[in-house]
């Protein structure tokens, strides 16, 4: 029972996984739209690149966990 459990648990997780990278694949596209509809400037994109190498600079300062993280560029 515990060995199937711990099955759909993994085929679970599997599958979040793949919406998660479906979501990221999302985000260019998102951003390239809103710079077509002007609903994000040139600073905007600017301060989101930063906030976003500030975030991976400091998981990498924090050390290595046992998750499967994706790069973001």
């Amino acid at each position: 029972m515990a060995v199937a459990k711990e099955q759909e648990m993994k085929a679970l997780v599997g599958e979040m996984q793949a919406e998660v990278v479906k979501a990221e694949a999302e985000v260019p596209l998102a951003l390239a739209d809103a710079f077509r509809q002007g609903n994000l400037g040139v600073m905007d994109f600017v301060r989101y690149k930063n906030i976003e190498a500030d975030t991976e600079m400091r998981t990498s300062i924090a050390g290595p966990d046992d998750t499967n993280e994706t790069s973001v560029d």
